[in-house]
């Protein structure tokens, strides 16, 4: 049995998670509409959902968007890309490759573009072409998983670096980029 004191402290406790779930929630569906249709963040001004990477090797990934929430996960991985689905203060959620969501601090993403090279596949390996073309000469093969800068892309070709590799790939077969999604 709980001593007053006791009461009284969880009683704050479950007024202070309910104010901050029903913020959050707030915040989050705060994002503003453009003319064309784009999500704007409330915070950063900038689109959301967007892809992004994470710019450190060791990132914590928080049930909510403070650090009074547990820590659901870590990454071990710099360069991994996520997608930023929400915002909240200098929080934001995010979503892998795998569907697996959480909130990490602004700071420990970057807008440097990386993709996954089909994490879907199961043991295929994918042709990376020396020009953006299905007919041209396979400069590498990459398995399924493997990290890649993407440098740009024109709504059908990325082309993308790595570990001994420099190349095209269909847009399709990455993880990390919108379908259609153009940028140099």
């Amino acid at each position: 049995m709980k001593t007053r004191p006791q009461q009284r402290l969880a009683a704050a406790a479950i007024a202070l998670a309910c104010a901050v779930a029903s913020t959050v929630s707030a915040s989050a569906q705060a994002a503003k509409e453009t003319e064309a249709g784009v999500m704007i963040g409330p915070v950063s001004g900038l689109p959301v959902p967007r892809y992004v990477s994470l710019k450190a090797g060791k990132v914590y990934v928080r049930l909510g968007p403070t650090k009074d929430y547990p820590v659901a996960y870590v990454y071990r991985r710099a360069g991994e890309p996520v997608e930023i689905t929400a915002e909240y203060d200098n929080w934001r959620r995010i979503r892998d490759s795998e569907g697996s969501e959480g909130w990490v601090w602004h700071s420990l993403l970057s807008g440097r573009r990386t993709a996954l090279i089909a994490p879907w596949a199961k043991e295929e390996a994918l042709p990376i072409r020396v020009k953006a073309s299905a007919n041209e000469r396979t400069a590498a093969r990459l398995e399924p998983k493997v990290l890649v800068e993407v440098r740009r892309c024109d709504g059908q070709w990325c082309r993308v670096e790595g570990d001994g590799f420099d190349g095209f790939i269909e847009q399709g077969r990455l993880w990390g980029i919108y379908p259609g999604e153009r940028f140099d």
